[in-house]
């Protein structure tokens, strides 16, 4: 696969958006190699065997863009953020046709850290991260944006800042609320269940 520097990804994705599909496929492969390695860290830990892989992932998320005909991309970290969102989307949809008990069941509330990222959350404790950030969307819709994009999309603070157009030290200040609020609403949520 090619490496590409962010700003031809940038140049690619504005001609992209006014039209130019040759610039979406000239797009493909120079960000098919970190949609993957997005992939990856959301299934890493899943069974072998699995019916949803990395690679069927990837292909869902760029499916799902080449539906996207208007889409006004405004830079790398936008894409990215976007699709972070996507991945994110398709997981909980899975999550939630698999699961056989409504939101989880009993399962152990975790902390919201890089385990569900990296794959060793199960489907109940994911699907439970998204209804409170759901929840935290309907409180305060900014705060929930940075935990997509720092936490499903992997971006870091500057990037999530530029793509949200606020300081990093908004993004750190949303961060760190954020998750606290999350923690908070998912143990009030296995306390309901229990």
């Amino acid at each position: 696969m090619l490496e590409s520097s962010p700003h031809e990804v940038t140049v690619l994705l504005k001609a992209w958006s006014t039209g130019d599909e040759s610039a979406r496929e000239k797009l493909v492969p120079l960000v098919y190699r970190q949609l993957h390695r997005m992939a990856d860290r959301y299934m890493a830990g899943e069974r072998s065997g699995h019916t949803l892989q990395a690679t069927a992932l990837v292909n869902e998320v760029y499916l799902r863009l080449v539906d996207t005909s208007e889409m006004d991309w405004q830079n790398r970290a936008h894409f990215f953020a976007i699709c972070a969102q996507l991945m994110r989307r398709i997981l909980t949809d899975f999550a939630r046709s698999r699961r056989s008990m409504k939101r989880g069941g009993g399962a152990a509330a975790i902390p919201l850290d890089e385990s569900l990222v990296l794959g060793r959350g199960s489907r109940a404790e994911f699907v439970a991260l998204d209804d409170a950030l759901n929840a935290l969307t309907v409180v305060d819709e900014r705060k929930s944006q940075v935990v997509e994009l720092r936490f499903f999309g992997g971006l870091s603070v500057q990037e999530t800042a530029e793509v949200l157009k606020v300081s990093p030290e908004t993004v750190a200040r949303d961060w760190k609320l954020a998750k606290l609020w999350l923690l908070r609403e998912m143990s009030s949520e296995q306390r309901q269940e229990g």
